[in-house]
């Protein structure tokens, strides 16, 4: 059904070309668009949605019906008599006609493309409203998600919809009142690359149009419409996960999250059981200040001791005193690669169980 706002949109633009006074009415005879006052042609509606008539002249105002699919949808009123009249009323049915397909038909995109994500179609009903719909089936699409910071902002759909409306091949949609989701058409030549690009160019619109802080995660690119969903799934891993791990980063791509998705689907009871194996006691994020950002700098210039105290603007003797200290209390020297690595994880794996306590509340 399209919005008692667009219909007066149309009809205000139809007048001002035209100057002749327009109103929209349902088959009771109530208002749902007007240019002028014209509320004393509701019992003349009702009378003429029950004609057989398409058109009619009825007390100095031409008539028209407006049908979806065989149904009487409105009745438009021109003001006047006359040739002139007469044909305004006639373009702007058409015109009002018109909405009413293109309408249903996004419904319709915009109601397959959502049981499309949410895997509830079988496939032999995916390809078969794909071609109902026009919709290629083989090309490649990515799914973008965006959030707004702490979810639910209703201007943001539109603002996304309004950034794409340049495409008619991209799709927006949203599953949640949380998520915008885009499944964004490309072509044989477009890489993650380009997904990179286009992700990074609606953050800037976004911030333009007051929307600050905004998360934007997308999946791999895919070359069918079956695998559409899949691309979904990851666009939302990305986006949970890099909440955990790139918390610095307002894009994320599924391919950028490494060892991060995998701990991301670790049980809690588990990362417990291997955080105790490891520090027994001791948490990685029990350690001082100090010693976390000597670590996290250790870890930035992968393991060099020389590039690190300098960095760090420390004698590298210094350095090694942390380290040999470090593991010490450990029993894991970070200058070891295997013992970086189970440490490097463990942090990993500490700060997925605070962000999960955090937000079971």
């Amino acid at each position: 059904m399209i919005s008692n706002q667009i219909l007066q949109n149309t009809i205000e633009g139809l007048k001002s070309i035209s100057r002749v006074d327009l109103c929209i009415m349902d088959a009771d005879g109530k208002e749902a668009a007007s240019t002028a006052d014209m509320q004393n042609s509701s019992g003349a509606v009702a009378d003429f949605a029950l004609s057989l008539a398409d058109s009619q002249e009825i007390h100095g105002h031409q008539y028209f019906k407006i049908f979806d699919e065989q149904h009487l949808e409105y009745v438009l009123i021109a003001a006047g008599t006359g040739e002139d009249v007469y044909m305004v009323g006639k373009m702007a049915a058409f015109q009002i006609q018109n909405l009413l397909v293109a309408y249903k038909e996004r419904f319709d995109k915009d109601n397959f493309l959502k049981n499309l994500l949410l895997d509830n179609l079988l496939l032999v009903d995916i390809y078969g409203r794909a071609k109902k719909l026009h919709i290629q089936a083989d090309i490649p699409r990515a799914v973008t998600v965006i959030e707004s910071v702490g979810g639910k902002d209703s201007n943001i759909l539109e603002l996304v919809r309004t950034h794409y409306s340049g495409s008619s091949k991209d799709f927006v949609t949203a599953v949640d009142e949380e998520n915008v989701i885009v499944v964004k058409e490309l072509t044989e030549t477009d890489t993650a690359k380009e997904m990179d690009r286009s992700s990074k160019t609606l953050e800037l619109f976004l911030q333009k149009e007051g929307i600050e802080g905004a998360r934007i995660s997308y999946g791999t690119v895919v070359q069918d419409i079956k695998e559409v969903s899949r691309s979904y799934k990851e666009a939302k891993m990305a986006l949970d996960v890099g909440k955990i791990f790139f918390d610095e980063r307002n894009v994320i791509a599924y391919s950028e999250l490494g060892i991060g998705r995998l701990i991301y689907q670790l049980p809690i009871p588990l990362c417990k059981m291997f955080i105790r194996e490891i520090f027994d006691v001791k948490s990685p994020d029990d350690f001082d200040e100090e010693t976390l950002i000597t670590i996290e700098k250790f870890f930035e210039n992968n393991l060099n001791v020389s590039e690190t105290s300098r960095q760090l603007f420390i004698h590298r003797n210094t350095l090694v005193y942390r380290l040999d200290k470090l593991q010490k209390s450990t029993g894991l020297d970070l200058r070891v690669f295997e013992d970086a690595i189970t440490f490097r994880i463990a942090m990993m794996v500490v700060k997925y169980m605070k962000y999960m306590e955090s937000t079971d509340f």
